[in-house]
């Protein structure tokens, strides 16, 4: 897959025009920053839904689930550290208008620097040959070591800067970078300010301060503040995992990049509660545990790194991401943090209740830590869409856009398509739709040539297509086309399940893991 924002054009106009995503409120010139999710969009978010919740809650015998209220009691936020922390620094140029987060521009401004490096290295490995190590070469190659040096001292900078809320550090820091505005190319910014994210609405018919409701920045406070009801009901010991796919909402200033940062979103959460002292060691083991369920979609395995934070959150003693190379470069993907026993210590403390977990081992009670998986299940969309999508010339001269989505997401895993809409072929492929209905996600065409509706399959990820032709109807075999190596072949209409079952189930998968 090739990386620039010409792929991230293509990918949005895909999405469009093949009903995976759509502009909100069209009609009305859009809204910024939210989408909706159109008929074939819905069906692979679904699928991205239930690999991930069932990885979670059937591979592990100690996570089960939850869907708690988008509406919590407005206190939550305040002991969350939500109404007084949840801030990005913000800065605008006073040319062209925009605003950026400033943490963002000097990562970027990092990344340019990585792109140099790689440039260096691939230089090298073009000279050297099989002879080249690569380990010796950065560690020894005078350039490369000077943009190392340049690197760990803008990380350095940025990292005091945001750990000691010193905004105007951050704004030095933009201006000593000589960091320009990638729209006016000017470098006329203003000073650095704190913007909080969350949207504020009222509850009930009485406007005031008493209603002030906030809408969930984030999913993981409504399992904080129900850990002991799931724990007591289920009767898990510690360690146990809640698992929540839910929306949250955040007031993004700078919402962009398509669905990648939207202000209504997604999550795909689980929180792990240990004993205190364990925690970091399951929070390696989450890390590597997550990354498997990345890899096992089969991208490969340079579509992936750990990025580890600069400044944890206000809550974290460690925190990670998994970055995924998106169209536009490495992104955040998932975070995996341990977050101490932070927000229940707080919600102990705001709400006056107990929140202690009884160590029937140890004998004690104490207040668990916490290890957090979290992924946005849009960006996750968006990585699959973009991992997935490719154009090819074909032997013939011809080309095709076709999406390689792993089987057992693809929005429709079959495609029955008679080869005529004339001499009971129709009739014939109907049959085989209401076979094959109750198992798999089944698409039915009979508009236009074969060749093109292979093509339109292609272009929604359907792995299979099934073409009924007049001899089907004689020798009850169909013709089975595979998306990938379009190689076609004839089976009996008696083995379709076997080796749909066969190709397209999630089990295959989550056994993959």
């Amino acid at each position: 897959m090739a990386q620039s924002e010409d792929l991230l054009k293509k990918l949005v106009s895909h999405a469009k025009e093949y009903g995976f995503v759509f502009p909100s409120s069209e009609i009305y010139d859009g809204l910024s920053a939210t989408y909706d999710y159109g008929p074939f969009g819905v069906e692979l978010k679904n699928n991205i839904k239930s690999y991930w919740y069932e990885a979670m809650t059937r591979l592990n015998e100690n996570i089960v689930g939850l869907d708690s209220a988008i509406f919590m009691h407005p206190t939550t936020w305040k002991a969350s550290g939500h109404v007084d922390a949840f801030n990005d620094p913000l800065i605008d140029n006073k040319d062209s208008k925009k605003r950026y987060r400033a943490d963002v521009l000097i990562e970027d401004h990092i990344e340019k620097i990585k792109g140099k490096i790689n440039k260096e290295v691939t230089k090298a490995q073009k000279r050297f040959g099989h002879s080249f190590d690569k380990k010796q070469f950065v560690s020894t190659n005078p350039r490369v070591l000077k943009y190392t040096d340049q690197i760990k001292g803008i990380e350095s900078r940025l990292k005091e800067g945001l750990e000691a809320n010193d905004l105007e550090a951050i704004r030095d820091l933009i201006i000593d970078l000589q960091i320009v505005d990638p729209v006016s190319g000017s470098r006329n910014w203003t000073d650095v300010r704190q913007f909080n994210l969350m949207f504020q609405t009222e509850m009930g018919a009485v406007s005031g301060e008493a209603g002030k409701v906030y809408l969930r920045p984030e999913t993981a406070q409504g399992i904080f503040v129900n850990y002991l009801n799931v724990q007591k009901t289920t009767r898990h010991k510690l360690p146990f995992g809640i698992a929540q796919i839910g929306k949250a909402f955040r007031n993004e200033i700078i919402a962009r990049q398509f669905i990648f940062r939207m202000r209504e979103f997604e999550q795909m959460e689980m929180q792990f509660f240990v004993k205190p002292g364990s925690e970091l060691e399951w929070y390696e083991h989450w890390k590597e545990k997550r990354m498997n369920w990345h890899k096992a979609l089969g991208f490969g395995d340079e579509f992936y790194r750990f990025h580890d934070h600069l400044k944890p959150a206000h809550y974290a003693n460690a925190a990670t991401d998994i970055e995924f190379q998106f169209p536009m470069g490495f992104k955040e993907l998932e975070g995996i943090h341990s977050r101490t026993d932070y927000d229940l210590n707080a919600h102990e403390e705001f709400s006056g209740r107990k929140l202690r977990y009884y160590d029937p081992v140890d004998e004690e009670s104490y207040i668990p830590y916490v290890v957090e998986t979290s992924i946005g299940l849009d960006r996750m969309f968006l990585a699959v869409l973009a991992a997935s999508y490719h154009e090819e010339e074909l032997e013939d001269g011809s080309s095709r856009v076709v999406l390689r989505i792993p089987p057992f997401l693809a929005p429709i895993k079959v495609a029955v398509l008679p080869l005529l809409r004339k001499d009971g072929l129709p009739e014939k492929a109907m049959e085989i739709m209401d076979r094959l209905k109750f198992d798999f996600n089944c698409h039915y065409e009979e508009k236009d040539s074969i060749g093109k509706r292979y093509r339109r399959m292609d272009a929604l990820g359907t792995p299979y297509c099934i073409t009924i032709d007049h001899e089907s109807l004689e020798d009850n075999m169909v013709t089975i086309r595979d998306r990938d190596s379009m190689e076609q072949s004839r089976i009996a209409i008696g083995e379709i399940e076997r080796i749909l079952i066969e190709k397209t189930q999630l089990s295959k998968a989550l056994r993959m893991i």
